[in-house]
């Protein structure tokens, strides 16, 4: 227990899994909290101490069982391994940390999640510019970025790290700025040094300079980086050569989104129960490498026209080949996740099995860049796969094709590696014959005929001889366990084979591991080919992932440009499209904005309508386009975004004391003050979250603001406000639409189809009686729209609405309302004399039917 609390003290804030025999166990606090989490049994014991503790453990190859249960709650949990073999020492086994797991640091397979990355980050707060660092242990991808506040948390709310490091002197500053990220560990301020920071990178990449990565003046994204590598240190991971560049995220190279953005796209997450992300609808990709390459593209879609065409025409290549685009996806289906097979191998993690699984997968990429290279227009995308056939050859010549992955039982390295293991196989696996020969040489000997040689743990391999012979028994043979009918015995001869045969057993696992080491580290020497080799594979699975799903859902190619417009043809919604019930057919629509004509639309009808639906559809079909996608359009002739901005609803952030209004004016006015010529703005019903006069005012202006700034960024404002139309006969560009609906008497369908001009009704009314609201609600509310439809014009809305009011307080006395004055009169004729109960019963359904209950 001293040994016990000495390491316990270094990680006070762990649960300290703490080797003991064949058990993993814990103490006190940590045992109540495991006891909890896990579901195991708590006891007390009192350890050689006066007061008892609390303990709980669980056998020590349940660790991969265990282990995550606790990790996805958040713990951290350190792991004190035995340091040295019982067997050679006399005192306390040695016992250290061998692993520090936490929600960003782990490569355990059951932690993870195969499709996506696992981000440790790091901000660093500077006196102006923030810098951030990604951190991916199981991948080996690191990435830096520095910037605003603002561009920082995009970064993290786009790569949705698991765990971010910060400095303790600025845990106030970052807990107001990013209160939202799910978890954050601080570290000392010291650790937040530049030359601390600059040396760690400089030792680890062993290089005198960052120029190589582009780096060298980003200062607080360099601080955040030894940050990290500090951290990796704390906690014990040591291994780190699959670390081997830096990736700088520039902000000028993607698109930017907002937080509030990414959200209301949905982009990752739906913000309904069962609802579909867009990542949900879109991820095609057979491997986990493409996974979480199409959630990285995805995060940081694409402004360089360049790269984005060559996207474009590789996935038009793979859509002009179905056949093409089968055999690759049939390959891909097979390949192990070559990024996290090569981190194994840098830690020493690896198990045969998974090294004749890496064989496989460089095999197989080999059989895509076969099949592709038939296209020319491939050449500059699978070419980058390295055909690794020494690599192939050397895990081949070594590895069993079907090995044991028991590392302390052998049974992996193939016969003719090493000659001394396989002189040793033979005597471990011949034993049974030269065991046979001294059994039928002894019995001939003795004239002992039912001699029989045997074995036990106890003393070994024994002759057994049955009572009748035992007078035949030799004087050399030494007797050793004495039986009813039987006695035992054992030679000079077999305790010396029996010596041999358990030296073979333990040389065999001796060699076989010996020979293991030396392939890893051969393997070592060609980790940065492996993760080439993968990347290209995770590249060559989203594009051929984005054909076909463009084969599936009738997607087309972009048309991308340099210019300002956006003009899209029967425009689908990618998400809503594929929720539709069978036999339903999405209603598509055109869009079209510039910066010299049609630069703000005003839409506007009622709610269901399709408007929230027409906004989030044409900056989807942007976003699409600029990750590389084909889109849900017949055509699209887009100019390339450099930011989108999205303000759809709003819910009450009651926790920091801001209502729904207030949301909604902080995220607009986010958007206002970060506008650029190549901005798409989607606003809907801004302004009705306060009275309709303010509302109607706020709105008005933003438009104004919109259509005046300089930048005259493109922007789709949907409104209730049809006072709002008016504005398209004041300003130039902006310009009325309508998501149309037809009427039918008293009710509306909705075409959900855009029409130019603006519309008269927003047909809350027929909205209300469709979602059920009681036959009494509506046509008070109808006669109340009449009354104030008719007084508009003399500006007598305000003395209407207290006069209908007043009306209402006295309607259920004076019985003047249309339904209860007909209710009146179905009861005056009535004759209660001759009515039956059932008529009664029947009548009073009526009656209710008629007031909606």
């Amino acid at each position: 227990m001293q040994q016990y609390n000495e390491i316990k003290q270094k990680h006070p804030d762990a649960i300290l899994l703490f080797r003991v025999g064949d058990f993993y166990e814990t103490f006190g606090e940590d045992a109540i909290a495991a006891s909890r989490i896990l579901g195991i049994v708590l006891t007390k014991r009192a350890n050689g101490s006066a007061s008892e503790i609390e303990l709980a453990g669980f056998p020590h190859h349940s660790l991969d069982t265990y282990l995550p249960k606790l990790v996805r709650t958040g713990r951290r949990v350190a792991i004190c391994d035995q340091l040295e073999d019982p067997k050679q020492t006399k005192t306390i086994v040695k016992r250290g940390i061998t692993e520090l797991v936490t929600p960003g640091l782990t490569t355990h397979d059951q932690v993870l999640n195969s499709g996506e990355n696992n981000f440790l980050a790091a901000v660093h707060m500077g006196a102006s510019l923030q810098g951030v660092a990604f951190c991916d242990l199981s991948t080996g991808e690191f990435m830096v970025a520095q910037g605003n506040h603002e561009q920082v948390d995009k970064l993290l709310q786009s790569l949705r790290p698991t765990e971010v490091l910060y400095s303790k002197s600025k845990r106030r500053v970052f807990e107001d700025v990013y209160a939202s990220q799910a978890y954050s560990f601080p570290l000392d301020e010291w650790i937040f040094q530049f030359e601390f920071a600059e040396q760690s990178l400089l030792d680890h990449f062993k290089v005198k300079s960052l120029k190589g990565f582009g780096i060298e003046a980003m200062e607080e994204a360099i601080i955040a980086s030894g940050a990290i590598f500090h951290y990796l240190k704390e906690t014990h991971h040591n291994r780190l050569d699959h670390i081997q560049s830096i990736n700088r995220l520039d902000n000028g190279e993607y698109v930017w989104m907002d937080r509030f953005t990414v959200r209301n796209l949905e982009l990752f997450e739906s913000n309904s129960r069962g609802g579909q992300s867009l990542l949900g609808v879109i991820n095609e990709t057979c491997s986990p490498m493409g996974s979480r390459l199409m959630q990285r593209w995805l995060a940081m879609p694409l402004v360089d026209m360049q790269r984005l065409g060559k996207r474009h025409d590789h996935v038009e290549a793979f859509y002009r080949n179905p056949d093409l685009i089968s055999s690759v996806r049939e390959a891909l289906n097979e390949i192990y996740d070559l990024e996290r097979l090569a981190v194994k191998v840098s830690t020493a993690k690896v198990l045969p099995k998974e090294l004749v699984q890496l064989k496989r997968a460089l095999l197989l990429a080999n059989d895509i860049k076969a099949l592709c290279e038939k296209d020319e227009a491939f050449n500059s995308l699978v070419g980058k796969i390295h055909p690794a056939k020494d690599l192939i050859a050397r895990i081949a010549s070594t590895l069993k094709d079907e090995p044991q992955n028991n590392m302390a039982k052998g049974e992996y390295v193939r016969e003719g590696v090493s000659e001394e293991l396989d002189e040793y196989r033979e005597l471990m696996y011949n034993g049974k014959d030269k065991l046979l020969e001294i059994q039928q040489r002894e019995a001939e000997k003795t004239g002992i005929a039912n001699l029989k040689i045997a074995f036990n743990n106890v003393f070994g391999y024994y002759l057994e001889v049955r009572n009748t012979h035992k007078d035949k028994v030799p004087e050399e043979w030494i007797r050793k366990q004495t039986l009813v009918s039987a006695e035992r015995y054992i030679t000079q001869e077999l305790k010396e084979y029996e010596q041999k045969i358990l030296q073979a057993e333990e040389k065999i696992v001796s060699l076989e591991q010996e020979i293991y080491q030396q392939l890893l580290q051969d393997l070592l020497a060609q980790l940065g080919l492996i993760q080439s080799n993968a990347q290209v594979l995770a590249e060559v699975d989203c594009l051929s992932a984005f054909a076909y799903l463009a084969q599936r859902n009738d997607y087309h190619r972009p048309e991308m440009n340099e210019g300002d417009e956006i003009e899209i043809k029967d425009g689908r919604h990618p998400v809503i499209e594929k929720s539709l019930k069978a036999g339903d057919e999405y209603v598509a629509n055109d869009v079209t904005l510039d910066r010299e004509s049609q630069q703000l639309l005003m839409i506007t009808g009622p709610n269901m309508s399709g408007k929230s639906a027409l906004l989030r559809q044409t900056a989807l079909i942007s976003l699409m386009a600029q990750i590389g996608s084909f889109v849900p359009a017949s055509t699209a002739k887009l100019g390339y975004l450099d930011k989108i901005f999205v303000r759809v609803g709003a819910s009450d952030n009651i926790s920091q004391g801001e209502s729904t209004f207030m949301v909604e004016m902080n995220e607009t006015a986010s958007i206002l003050n970060n506008l650029s010529e190549r901005s798409l703005i989607l606003l809907d019903e801004i302004g009705r979250g306060t009275s309709t006069y303010d509302g109607i005012s706020i709105a008005w202006s933003i438009a104004e603001y919109l259509h005046e700034h300089p930048s005259r960024a493109k922007t789709l404002f949907a409104t209730h406000y049809h006072e709002l139309n008016e504005m398209e006969g004041n300003f130039e560009r902006i310009r009325n639409f309508n998501v149309s609906v037809k009427e039918m008497g008293d009710k509306i369908i909705f075409m959900r189809k855009l029409s130019e001009g603006g519309s008269a009704h927003s047909f809350g009314i027929h909205v209300a009686r469709m979602a059920g609201m009681p036959a009494l609600v509506i046509s008070r509310s109808q006669k109340i729209l009449t009354e104030l439809e008719a007084s508009r014009a003399n500006g007598r809305e305000a003395e209407t609405l207290n006069d209908q009011a007043k009306e209402m307080q006295l309607s259920f006395f004076q019985l003047d309302d249309p339904i209860l004055d007909e209710i009146r009169k179905d009861i005056e004729n009535l004759d209660i004399n001759t009515l039956t109960p059932v008529e009664a019963l029947m009548k009073l359904n009526e009656i209710k039917k008629k007031i909606g209950a």
